[in-house]
């Protein structure tokens, strides 16, 4: 005999298997005022939800008492054969009522849930997208998008299952058992001793099933973790580099396998729940109908009565298990919604000031004054629960860049040369605002970049990275997302300006051609031709190149550095140069030693210097010949 329905038994059965040591962990102050915040918007959705709740819940002990009072009515004889055709139809109306009901709950449910969601990810969304680029570069990617769905969903449960959960129970319960008192107070004490039979083992495989699944979730991350890592195309290619598909066949298969004995594992784990929950219900309503029929035939009982209270039995059970976990299903909401709000409280180091201007459209200078920087501590930008290696970080923040100052006139070309890690890109991410000064200031157009607005920052500003990120997508798509509103000739006349509108031309789907991941379909050239079209085309008035020709082969440089010089004509430019030759007529060069700046001028006043700077173009240009040597 069903407890009280699959449904139930099933959400019983989800609540043994959630860890209980949620209920051990501490919530901040404020945290459920925060909930009821979220909850406002949908509060007339949630009262019409709750009483459809309850109204359920009555039905459900209404209809044994009206399928009770047939049975007397046939044992006894009782009215006429249009009485117990009227209940029947009462009954039948309250089915189709109760179907209406859930109908209605569904409805709410799926209206509020989804909403609460599509609230949520889109704060988090919009949030993450504020966080500076020193988050990113600690946050483990996975444990991010985690946030945005299962925690997002699991929050969203608090108002649909646990909260529905709840109260059609606790109602249910209530309703239930008095009812069944008012009808035998002797078989309703006799069914809540048995009660103990069930959940006291329930509880041991309950505490089971939850290692299980805790064991069962982290083998699934890892071979989640192992599928993305190998699926994508760097992934991919490393694997068939190294020959090793074997290898990694075989790991999977052990993960999977790992994965597959935890499945079944479980499945008899739960299998044995719902057993022993439809045993117990059996053995009491073997009870119920046992004492009832002899109490019926010493009279103290009717038939009816008997046939209701077994009928009431199955709505005991379920609710009474349901509620002896519901500290562990409510924690388990409140502690998803506080795992959200973890992610929401995290502010950004990088935001517009109240006071914030734009930057003047006449004016494209580029000056720093007596800067220094140091990058962020793992503390500042970071939560440790979204790094899957987050370590104690020991002494403090080291400079970076020491007293850098220099001016870039408007519409000239000021290059930036020096060994890896002497400073160059922190400095280009310093005009960016992808970073702020930890002393002095960055001035665009003559103003701090930390008072300048920044839209209009990113609107003054275009870069072309050494690596230029494609989204998988289009080539139209990619180009479109520094200018959304372009017209096609504008398109065309981008990429015509970065040389490579020729080959879009000899692809058989032209503009529509997709990319590929990370722009993978496309040599590294074409990528940033075509990366240098998608800053031709936003037309800002600051162009900063940072190493764009640094892994090229000599064919793809020149065809880069005729795009590159179209997208520098008439701009301001801050170029990291990998290469000396691509910046002998720069009207500044300056050369960026231990995040200092130690020479500074022309190509030919440098050389004439005999310093850092004509070292370097020695190392490259030894007897006349280039070579191969990196300064970036």
């Amino acid at each position: 005999m069903d407890v009280s329905g699959p449904m139930t038994s099933m959400a019983a059965m989800r609540s043994f298997r959630r860890d209980p040591s949620v209920t051990a962990r501490e919530l901040p102050k404020g945290t459920v005022r925060r909930i009821l915040g979220i909850a406002r918007p949908y509060r007339r959705e949630l009262t019409f939800f709750l009483v459809l709740v309850v109204g359920s819940s009555v039905i459900g002990v209404i209809t044994p008492l009206l399928a009770g009072a047939i049975i007397n009515r046939i044992a006894g004889l009782e009215g006429t054969a249009s009485d117990i055709v009227r209940i029947a139809l009462v009954i039948a109306g309250l089915a189709v009522v109760d179907a209406g009901i859930s109908l209605g709950t569904r409805w709410f449910s799926a209206r509020i849930g989804e909403g609460v969601i599509y609230d949520l990810r889109s704060r988090v969304f919009e949030h993450v997208q504020r966080m500076p680029v020193a988050f990113f570069t600690r946050t483990q990617t996975g444990a991010l998008v985690s946030r945005l769905n299962n925690d997002v969903i699991g929050a969203q449960q608090a108002f649909t299952s646990t909260l529905s959960g709840v109260v059609s129970n606790v109602i249910g319960l209530v309703l239930t058992a008095g009812v069944m008192f008012s009808l035998s107070w002797q078989i309703t004490l006799l069914s809540l001793v048995l009660v103990p039979l069930f959940v006291l083992p329930a509880r041991r495989i309950g505490k089971r099933l939850q290692e299980i699944t805790r064991e069962s979730y982290g083998l699934n991350a890892s071979m989640n973790a192992s599928m993305t890592e190998r699926f994508n195309v760097a992934g991919a290619l490393l694997v068939k580099l190294f020959g090793r598909p074997s290898a990694e066949a075989e790991s999977f298969r052990g993960r999977a396998a790992r994965v597959r004995d935890i499945g079944v594992l479980s499945a008899m784990y739960g299998r044995t729940f719902f057993t022993a929950l439809t045993l117990v219900a059996a053995l009491a309503t073997a009870l119920v109908y046992g004492l009832g029929g002899w109490l019926a035939f010493t009279g103290s009982l009717s038939a009816g009565d008997v046939v209701a209270l077994a009928l009431l039995l199955s709505r005991l059970y379920g609710p009474l298990t349901a509620l002896a976990n519901v500290r562990v299903d409510v924690m388990s909401a409140m502690v998803s919604f506080d795992r959200v709000f973890e992610v929401l409280d995290l502010q950004p180091m990088i935001r517009e000031s109240p006071h914030a201007v734009a930057v003047p459209a006449d004016d494209r200078s580029i000056e720093f004054d007596a800067v220094s920087f140091s990058y962020p501590s793992a503390a500042d930008v970071s939560l440790p629960s979204l790094e899957e290696v987050s370590l104690p970080e020991h002494g403090g923040p080291v400079d970076v860049l020491h007293d850098v100052s220099f001016r870039v006139e408007p519409g000239h070309l000021v290059a930036l040369v020096g060994h890896s890690g002497a400073g160059k890109s922190t400095i280009a991410n310093l005009v960016t605002r992808l970073y702020d000064v930890t002393g002095g200031s960055v001035r665009v157009g003559g103003i701090d970049v930390r008072e300048a607005t920044l839209d209009s920052l990113r609107a003054t500003i275009g870069v072309v990275s050494q690596d230029a990120h494609l989204f998988h997508d289009s080539i139209r798509a990619n180009l479109l997302y520094a200018r959304p509103e372009a017209t096609e000739d504008e398109l065309w006349t981008a990429l015509e300006g970065a040389r490579i509108a020729t080959l879009v031309r000899s692809l058989p789907e032209g503009l529509d051609t997709v990319v590929g991941d990370r722009g993978y379909r496309m040599s590294g050239g074409e990528k940033q031709r075509l990366a240098i079209a998608r800053v031709l085309l936003k037309g800002p008035g600051i162009v900063i190149l940072d190493e764009a020709t640094a892994h090229l082969d000599s064919e793809s440089e020149v065809a880069v550095q005729h795009a590159l010089d179209a997208a520098l004509t008439g701009r301001t430019s801050l170029v990291i140069a990998h290469r000396l030759s691509t910046i002998r007529s720069a009207d500044q060069i300056l050369v960026i030693d231990g995040g200092r700046v130690t020479e500074s001028g022309t190509h030919a006043e440098l050389l004439a210097l005999g310093g850092r700077y004509a070292d370097l173009y020695r190392t490259q240009f030894a007897d006349g010949e280039r070579r191969t040597v990196e300064v970036g």
